[in-house]
Formats: structure tokens, C-alpha cells, sequence
């Protein structure tokens, strides 16, 4: 139930922000057509991921390409982590050890649309794949994801302030993470 609600609430984020693109006017991005973004992420598991992690860190690139002064074309990747946290395991005698989870690495991969809906403030949603590049499995199998991502942020010339939330969807095991991405962003 709750990763449907999770499905709908991106699907319509996506939808809005299509949407949003073709009737915003306001001129709020910069005069160059290709800028690129280098960023820090940081985020808090949430859903499955949860159950292994309490803090998620990484570093994405981000080309953009701008149709117009307030819509863009975008593409994102780079890494994320992750990290794992101690629980507790119970053995047949109800008695607990505790355990470090392991670290959970993604690639994440991601096409999308920023839409300025004021000055210096804008509405983005990304779709893609993410790629983990740890196992979590007993056979050492590794999942593709697939990422839906509306975000809600602040850019100017230089600095872009992104808050998200990152669903991961596929193979029984979905989860996802509410993130903050702070990049440096420059006109190539």
C-alpha cells in the first residue's frame, strides 16, 4: 500500500511538472545554454532501507540543457551511499547480537525537467535507473532500481539547493530516501 501511494504521488509530481514547464514565463535561468553542476548529497533511507541505513552520502554530476529562460533538460549521476547501521538479530533462544549492516551503493542514472515556477525557485522530476553496486543477498545478486524523483529547490548563477524525495522501485524490494543536494553550477 504505502509504495503505491509512493508511486502516485511521483507519478503526479512528474505530471505537474510537465505541465508547469510549458506555462511558466518568468526568466529565472541563466543566458547559458549547457551548465553543468557538480554536487554533494545527503539524505535520510527511509522505507526498506531503513532497516540497514540511517544516513545516505554522495556525489552526483548534472548536465543542463535549457529550452527555455525557465525550463531545462537535465541529466544526473554519480554515487550514493548508503551506510550501514548496527541492528539487533535474534537467534532461536530469543537472544539478540548485534550486527553492522552492510553499506548499499548506488548508481544512480537519471533524465528529467526543471521548471522555474518564481525567481530563483524551481520544480524538477527525474526518472531513471539506479544501479547498487553491493549486494544485500545471499546468492551476491544485485538489483537495478527504477528512480522516480520529484524535487523542490533554489538556484542561481552559481549555487542550486535541491530538496527530494528518491523512490527506488523493483525486484520486491523498493525503498527510497529523502534528500538535500547542494551543488556548484557553472555555464559551459
Amino acid at each position: 500500500m504505502k509504495n503505491t501511494i509512493t508511486k502516485v504521488i511521483t507519478g503526479v509530481s512528474v505530471v505537474l511538472a510537465l505541465f508547469t514547464a510549458k506555462n511558466v514565463n518568468a526568466q529565472t535561468t541563466s543566458a547559458d545554454k549547457w551548465r553543468l553542476g557538480i554536487g554533494l548529497e545527503v539524505g535520510r533511507p527511509i522505507g526498506n532501507a531503513h532497516d540497514i541505513s540511517n544516513f545516505e552520502l554522495g556525489g552526483t554530476a548534472r548536465l543542463q540543457y535549457s529550452l527555455s529562460n525557465s525550463t531545462a533538460l537535465t541529466l544526473t549521476s554519480g554515487y550514493y551511499n548508503m551506510f550501514g547501521k548496527n541492528i539487533t538479530v535474534l537467534d532461536a533462544n530469543a537472544a539478540g547480537t548485534t550486527v553492522k549492516s552492510k553499506d548499499l551503493g548506488i548508481i544512480p542514472v537519471k533524465l528529467g525537467i526543471k521548471s522555474f515556477l518564481a525567481h530563483r525557485l524551481y520544480f524538477g522530476a527525474e526518472a531513471g535507473a539506479g544501479f547498487e553496486t553491493t549486494s544485500l543477498y545471499g546468492d551476491g545478486s544485485k538489483d537495478t532500481k527504477l528512480i522516480l524523483s520529484p524535487t523542490i529547490g533554489y538556484a542561481t548563477k552559481i549555487i542550486d539547493l535541491g530538496l527530494r524525495y528518491e523512490g527506488f522501485f523493483g525486484q520486491g524490494n523498493s525503498y527510497g530516501l529523502i534528500g538535500l543536494r547542494i551543488a556548484y553550477g557553472f555555464g559551459l
